[in-house]
């Protein structure tokens, strides 16, 4: 099975939401799997130990997680048109798998959600690109040949899904088939590229 990857952090749930579509993409290619991962809150004031499982939602990653995946779907919430500091946390701690190579080669997007129109939705999605060229991975956004991203009002770029959370709406039917897009695109590339 073509293992695809996808780890994000979400404080209010919209994160989360987008990654379970992002799976529900993936799970439309035969051969890939769909593997979702999370990261724990981090303190302001100290050194905090979590659980090591979650009360709730995605299992935490683990450096055995992305060591590996055949590709992989990195997301988080807009934190000031950046990623939020628990999924770079996870991020930064990520040395000894550049050094090993192990990312390097295999297809990556990226995914974002934010609670204003002018939020930094893209800025965040290019910041949590770098890391991923950083690894040597390969990057995919979306299509303009996929509707949805021609239609949609709120969320959604070419660099990746994006959600616009206002009133803490869930995703509208068009960030809903844009996450799914970039799952299946995933699931796909990496197929194609496990076979090469």
């Amino acid at each position: 099975m073509t293992k695809i990857l996808i780890l994000y952090f979400s404080r209010n749930g919209a994160t989360a939401e987008m990654a379970n579509h992002i799976a529900r993409g993936v799970e439309t290619v035969t051969g890939a799997e769909a593997v979702l991962r999370t990261v724990p809150d981090i303190s302001s004031v100290c050194e905090k130990t979590a659980e090591s499982i979650p009360a709730h939602g995605a299992i935490y990653a683990t450096l055995e997680d992305l060591k590996h995946c055949d590709g992989l779907a990195l997301g988080s919430p807009t934190h000031f048109g950046n990623m939020a500091s628990p999924l770079k946390y996870f991020i930064d701690g990520t040395t000894e798998i550049w050094f090993s190579g192990a990312l390097v080669g295999k297809p990556a997007g990226v995914f974002t959600s934010t609670g204003s129109m002018h939020g930094g939705q893209e800025s965040t999605i290019l910041s949590m690109m770098l890391p991923l060229l950083h690894h040597g991975m390969l990057l995919l956004g979306l299509p303009y040949t996929e509707t949805a991203l021609r239609e949609t009002t709120s969320g959604g770029t070419p660099y990746g899904p994006s959600h616009l959370s206002l009133e803490h709406t869930g995703l509208t039917d068009h960030e809903k088939k844009l996450c799914m897009t970039l799952g299946t695109r995933l699931a796909k590339t990496a197929l194609l590229l496990k076979q090469a």
